[in-house]
């Protein structure tokens, strides 16, 4: 199974920059501060405290530099995993809340990734509860690079202080910018909150897991093949989920709703991509044969490009090398 994962080409769709940056790459731009005192900040037990801790990775962001280095480690490790497509998701709100200059950290960080054996491309992220003016904002600055390596507009955060409901223009002018929609919602909140993210028109959703609590949700994810963006060490981290057994990705896949893997953010929930391969055969049971077709829905939904009707022909290429 080991081999098997490592030579499985793969692909994220739900991977945050920011949450991806270890503490000896914050010791790397800090030296004077103790790489402990960073590993510090990486510990919480709940979903505040994890949006807290986040919130500080971003504030010790502070250049296009910085940007571009964290880049660059990403993936490496990325690609040491054979991760062959990846969609990173910036969080534009965050600069725009630091009163960060977007456009030079944007570049740096498109620059960072040119030569990397990881095809990558960006998706920009509001944060729900700064409120709808600095959403329109980042969809604004998503929509000035459509085209040019961003591929999608999102929302993160707090789903209770930013309800989806808030949002319908900013999605509009997203969508009709030729922007990709998705939304985090159902991480630790109701169904009623993925079912709002879908009536803003998200094409995924990030997380998603409460949906299983809804059989018209997962009924309706199933028959209009919309994908659930799992993260599994994640959602045990930051307590969402309380328990191995209690996670429904299982059960999800087994009613027929389309899923992807994912890490959300490695670096603050201390996971792999090949690692939460792993943790799906270890304690859900999943096969090489459904495992590998988890691996493909990575390309098949992936927004750079007319993907929805069926496996796409870059995954069709990468599956039938590594065969």
């Amino acid at each position: 199974m080991a081999d098997f994962l490592l030579e499985l080409p793969k692909a994220e769709l739900h991977l945050h920059l920011e949450g991806s940056v270890e503490p000896e790459t914050l010791h790397e731009l800090d030296p004077a501060t103790p790489v402990e005192e960073f590993r510090a900040m990486y510990s919480y037990d709940n979903f505040d405290g994890f949006l807290k801790a986040f919130g500080g990775v971003g504030k010790r962001l502070r250049t296009p530099a910085d940007y571009a280095l964290v880049t660059r480690r990403l993936l490496e490790r990325l690609a040491a995993q054979n991760v062959r497509y990846a969609e990173i998701i910036l969080a534009a709100g965050v600069v725009l809340w630091k009163g960060q200059d977007f456009a030079p950290i944007y570049d740096a960080v498109r620059e960072a990734a040119r030569d990397s054996p990881v095809e990558v491309h960006w998706i920009l992220d509001a944060v729900r509860q700064f409120g709808v003016d600095a959403a329109m904002q980042v969809a604004q600055w998503a929509a000035e690079r459509a085209g040019h390596g961003v591929v999608a507009f999102g929302i993160g955060g707090s789903e209770e202080r930013g309800p989806a409901e808030w949002f319908p223009e900013v999605f509009r002018f997203a969508r009709n910018a030729g922007l990709r929609l998705t939304a985090h919602a159902g991480e630790g909140t109701s169904p009623r909150s993925v079912w709002a993210a879908l009536e803003l028109g998200a094409e995924r959703i990030g997380h998603g897991i409460s949906a299983i609590e809804d059989p018209g949700l997962v009924r309706h994810l199933r028959e209009h093949d919309i994908p659930l963006e799992i993260s599994i060490t994640s959602n045990l981290v930051t307590g969402v989920v309380k328990r191995w057994e209690d996670h429904p990705v299982r059960r999800l896949f087994d009613a027929g709703v389309p899923i992807t893997l994912n890490t959300d953010d490695p670096a603050m929930f201390g996971c792999t991509l090949a690692g939460e391969y792993r943790l799906a055969a270890s304690r859900f049971g999943f096969s090489e044969d459904e495992l590998r077709g988890i691996a493909e829905n990575g390309f098949r939904y992936a927004f750079a490009g007319p993907l929805r009707d069926g496996i796409s022909p870059q995954a069709a290429m990468l599956f039938s090398r590594h065969e």
